[in-house]
């Protein structure tokens, strides 16, 4: 007796599954479900106390429409003293197999925290840049709906980053303080001292980089520590790399050493 009630109940599931971008009611309903998963995956960055939410949302987003990036160029557009990409994407809806939107982006290794990135990442930064910003074209509103600002993460990355104004304490005033602090200090602190820095002169290296994203991926770190560090690694200068590298792997061993204890 109970056996075609769950087959209706079974039947009703699909039509959550997709939402119709041209169906006002669905969209809202989109954005509840969307506010909770980018909760859930922690897809979104905090910029100045506001909340922008990382490519991989907005990609979902837009397939839970059925509307897929589809990448059109991505052109070389460097000169003999920079190393810069631009990329177009066209934004295809899956029912009725034609373009909605497109988006365009330009990444530059002369933006600050990019000087030492290499090739393929200014260019996969310029693809990933238009896929944000074509989806923003047509969604910003469900994003806005959903709580957050309807501008992709990671266009805010290279915006906002200016020197402070008010950098006028001494250099060597600074830099005694984190040198007293790093031993006692948590992974994270080394991330906040960061947004002290007033201006670096001299950027951390590919090499410096990829150490520290090494060391954050070892189990005995958390992810808050790991997402707070992520957060600031582009502006790290080389001695602020190095002392992130140095404190990473005395936490790391000082937290190895403990469990074995424990064990």
């Amino acid at each position: 007796m109970n056996q075609p009630d769950k087959e209706t109940k079974v039947q009703k599931k699909p039509k959550i599954e997709s939402y119709d971008i041209a169906k006002s009611d669905e969209t809202l309903h989109l954005a509840v479900d969307l506010a909770k998963f980018i909760k859930e995956n922690r897809l979104y960055q905090n910029i100045q106390g506001k909340e922008y939410v990382n490519v991989e949302g907005w990609q979902y987003a837009g397939s839970r429409l059925g509307i897929l990036p589809v990448v059109e160029h991505v052109v070389n557009i460097s000169t003999d003293d920079e190393i810069k990409y631009q990329a177009k994407v066209n934004l295809l809806d899956l029912r009725s197999q034609q373009v909605v939107g497109a988006g365009f982006a330009i990444c530059s290794n002369r933006e600050q925290g990019k000087k030492y990135y290499q090739e393929f990442a200014i260019a996969s930064m310029a693809q990933t840049r238009a896929i944000g910003k074509a989806y923003r074209n047509i969604l910003a509103w469900v994003i806005r709906a959903a709580g957050y600002e309807p501008t992709p993460s990671e266009e805010m990355d290279y915006s906002g980053n200016e020197p402070s104004a008010k950098a006028k304490p001494a250099v060597p005033t600074e830099k005694k303080a984190t040198m007293k602090s790093s031993t006692a200090e948590p992974v994270a602190e080394a991330a906040e001292q960061q947004e002290e820095q007033s201006g670096s002169v001299r950027y951390a290296s590919a090499k410096q980089k990829e150490e520290i994203i090494r060391l954050l991926n070892n189990p005995t770190i958390t992810r808050q520590e790991k997402t707070k560090m992520l957060l600031n690694i582009n502006r790290f200068d080389e001695e602020r790399a190095a002392q992130a590298i140095d404190k990473l792997k005395k936490v790391i061993e000082e937290r190895e050493d403990g469990q074995s204890a424990a064990a």
